[in-house]
């Protein structure tokens, strides 16, 4: 695992500074740090209203008694979203915008949670539904 992420960390940038310096010279390097700043931009604003969009979701299926499992895990896409369209290059900008994509996201999410964890309804506890009130009397019948 630590070898892939290794390679990962290597392969990426060397491919995202290839593609930067192919699209400059296609249309110019003032307007290739233009689209890279465009996509940012663009990118944080969506992040905003995704993440607040799920934010309040989340908030309704809680007030029903149910876990946001599924809604937690959107957010932490988001949020990785957010870090890979914040990175300059158009490779982790195309993978951050697909993840801010709703139906890709629940398709990531079915792939590593089990669908018995993502969908299944939370135990509401309230304790004073569980106490049960008794009196125990004895009657010790002491001989000496």
């Amino acid at each position: 695992m630590l070898r892939i992420i290794f390679l990962l960390f290597i392969t990426i940038p060397l491919l995202e500074l290839w593609l930067l310096i192919e699209v400059g010279s296609g249309i110019g390097g003032l307007s290739t740090i233009a689209l890279c700043l465009f996509t940012a931009a663009l990118g944080g604003l969506l992040i905003r209203w995704q993440g607040m969009s799920t934010l309040f979701d989340a908030q309704k299926r809680m007030a029903h008694g149910e876990a946001p499992v599924e809604h937690g895990m959107h957010g932490l896409m988001i949020a990785f979203a957010g870090v890979l369209l914040f990175t300059p290059g158009f490779i982790t900008d195309s993978v951050g915008f697909l993840l801010l994509f709703p139906p890709f996201r629940r398709l990531v999410i079915h792939k590593l949670l089990p669908i018995q964890q993502i969908n299944q309804p939370h135990q509401h506890q309230n304790n004073q539904d569980e106490i049960i009130d008794v009196e125990v009397i004895t009657h010790d019948k002491h001989v000496p």
